[in-house]
C-alpha cells in the first residue's frame, strides 16, 4: 500500500513549479545543557591545574621512569600475557559453550563442572596453586593410561612462571567467557539452524558459517571488556610468582627509590594508554559485526540521527528527479 505527499506538493509539481523543500526544525535552545557543560570544563581544568603545579607529584620522575627499559620491557610482557591468556580463554570458552548445548550428558556435565570450579574460586587462589604445581607435582609423565610411562620430564622445565601465569589466566577467564559464547549462540534464531540443516551443512559447517558469524555481534562487546579487565588481572601473577609484569616492577622500583606516587602514576598511565587502544579496536569489532543491524551504519547522512527510512523521505523531498513522494511502509 502506498500514499503520496499533500496536495500541495503534488500540485506545485504538475504545474511544472518546484517541488516545495521540507523544513527541518530548528534546534530548541538548552541552556542548561551549556551551563552544565561550562562547569564540567572549569572542574576539568581546576583539576587539571592542581595536577600540574603540585610539586610533590614529581613530574621529572615520572618521566623518566615512563620510559626507562625495564618497565618498557614490563608493558611488552603484560601485553604478552594479556593476549595469550584470552586466547586460551577464548577457545576453552568456545569448546565449553559447545559441550553445553551437546547431547552426550557427559561433555554437559564436563563443561558445568569446569564453569562451577573456576567461577567458584578467586582467581588469586589459582594463580598460587598454578605457582605450586612444581612443589605438588615435582615430575610429570607421558605414557599409557594407568600403564608404563614413556616420557619423564621435571615440572619446573615445562611450567616456568611464565607458563603458569598464562595457563592460570586463561583457564579462569575460560570460565567467564563461555557463558558470553553461550549466549551470543542464543541469540541466533534456531530457524537458521533448520534452514542450514536442511540445506544438507554438517554441525560444524553449521556452527562456523550460520552461528558464529551472527553470535558475534552479542560476543564482541563483553568480549572486549572481559580483555580490558585482563589486562589489569595481570597484576595478579605476583602469586605465582612472575615478576616481570608492570604492576610488579613499577612497585619495584617505587621500594628502591622510595617514589611511591610517581611510579604509581607511571603505571597506571600506561595502563591507561593500553585500554585506550584496546577501546578503539573494540569499537571498529563491534561496527563490523553489527553491520546490518544499525541503521546509522547505512551511510554518512544517517549518523546525523535519521532512519533509512526517515533518510530516503527527506531524500525524495528534497530530489528535483522525484518531486512526488511515494512511502511503502
Amino acid at each position: 500500500m502506498s500514499t503520496t505527499s499533500n496536495t500541495d506538493t503534488a500540485g506545485a509539481a504538475a504545474a511544472g513549479e518546484a517541488p516545495v523543500q521540507l523544513n527541518r526544525p530548528k534546534p530548541v535552545p538548552k541552556p542548561g545543557t551549556w551551563i552544565s557543560a561550562a562547569v564540567v570544563t572549569v572542574l576539568g581544568a581546576m583539576f587539571a591545574h592542581a595536577l600540574v603545579t603540585n610539586e610533590k607529584f614529581h613530574w621529572d620522575t615520572v618521566w623518566f621512569f615512563f620510559r626507562e627499559v625495564r618497565v618498557v620491557r614490563a608493558v611488552g610482557w603484560t601485553l604478552l600475557l594479556t593476549f595469550l591468556a584470552m586466547a586460551i580463554g577464548i577457545v576453552l570458552a568456545v569448546t565449553t559453550a559447545i559441550m553445553r548445548q551437546s547431547s552426550n550428558p557427559i561433555l554437559r556435565w564436563v563443561a558445568l563442572g569446569y564453569l562451577w570450579f573456576f567461577r567458584g574460586t578467586p582467581i588469586y587462589t589459582q594463580l598460587v596453586f598454578w605457582g605450586a604445581l612444581a612443589s605438588l607435582y615435582q615430575y610429570l609423565s607421558l605414557g599409557v593410561p594407568f600403564g608404563p610411562e614413556l616420557l619423564t620430564f621435571p615440572t619446573r622445565s615445562v611450567f616456568t612462571p611464565f607458563v603458569a601465569a598464562v595457563l592460570g589466566l586463561g583457564i579462569n577467564e575460560g570460565a567467564y567467557l563461555s557463558e558470553i559464547v553461550r549466549s551470543g549462540l542464543a541469540s541466533v534464531d534456531p530457524g537458521q539452524t533448520e534452514a542450514a540443516g536442511a540445506l544438507g551443512m554438517s554441525r560444524g559447517q553449521i556452527m562456523r558459517r550460520i552461528v558464529l558469524p551472527q553470535a558475534m555481534r552479542v560476543i564482541v562487546p563483553p568480549t572486549g571488556n572481559e580483555t580490558i579487565s585482563m589486562l589489569k588481572t595481570t597484576s595478579l601473577v605476583l602469586a605465582v610468582p612472575f615478576t616481570l609484569d608492570l604492576t610488579f616492577v613499577t612497585n619495584a622500583y617505587a621500594s628502591r627509590t622510595y617514589q611511591t606516587i610517581p611510579l604509581l602514576i607511571v603505571a597506571a598511565v600506561w595502563y591507561i594508554i593500553i585500554t585506550s587502544i584496546l577501546m578503539v579496536g573494540q569499537h571498529y569489532l563491534e561496527r563490523y559485526y553489527g553491520r546490518g543491524f544499525d541503521d546509522r551504519s547505512g551511510g554518512k547522512k544517517a549518523g546525523r540521527g535519521l532512519s533509512r527510512r526517515q533518510q530516503a523521505i527527506l531524500d525524495a523531498h528534497t530530489t528535483k528527479d522525484n518531486p512526488f513522494l511515494e512511502v511503502t511502509p
